[in-house]
C-alpha cells in the first residue's frame, strides 16, 4: 500500500505543478532585457534599411521617369523604341534608333536630366526603328 501511496503522490504532483512558462506573470519577460533589446534593434535598424531602399528605388524609378519623359519631348525620337534604368543617378538606355545621330542625341537629352550623373547608351542602331 505505501508503494502505491508514493506513486499515487507522485503522479499528483507532476500534474498540479505548472509547465515551463506556465503560469508565470504575462507581463514578466522570459528572456533577458539584454537580449531583448538587442533583438528590438536588430528589428529596427533592418526596418529602417528596408525603407531607405524603398526610397533609393523610389528616386531610381522617378530618375528614369524623368529621362523617358525628356526623350519624349525631343522631336524625331521614338521613346517608347527606348527603356531606361537608373540606379544611384547612372543611366543606361536600351532599344534601337533610326540612326547613329539619333542615339547619340538621346545620350546628350539623357545626360542633360537633372539628377544624372552618368549615361551608359546600349541602344542598337536600326533602321525603321
Amino acid at each position: 500500500m505505501k508503494k502505491w501511496s508514493s506513486v499515487v503522490i507522485l503522479i499528483v504532483a507532476t500534474l498540479i505543478s505548472p509547465l515551463p512558462g506556465e503560469g508565470q506573470d504575462p507581463g514578466v519577460p522570459t528572456s533577458p532585457p539584454k537580449a531583448d533589446a538587442k533583438a528590438d534593434q536588430t528589428k529596427q535598424e533592418a526596418a529602417a534599411k528596408a525603407a531607405a531602399e524603398k526610397t533609393k528605388q523610389d528616386a531610381d524609378a522617378a530618375l528614369a521617369a524623368k529621362v523617358k519623359s525628356a526623350l519624349g519631348a525631343e522631336k524625331g525620337l521614338n521613346a517608347h523604341a527606348i527603356d531606361i534604368t537608373a540606379r544611384d543617378g547612372a543611366v543606361t538606355l536600351f532599344g534601337t534608333a533610326d540612326t547613329p545621330a539619333l542615339r547619340d542625341k538621346a545620350t546628350k537629352i539623357a545626360a542633360g536630366v537633372e539628377g544624372v550623373k552618368s549615361v551608359e547608351n546600349r541602344m542598337a542602331v536600326v533602321k525603321g526603328s
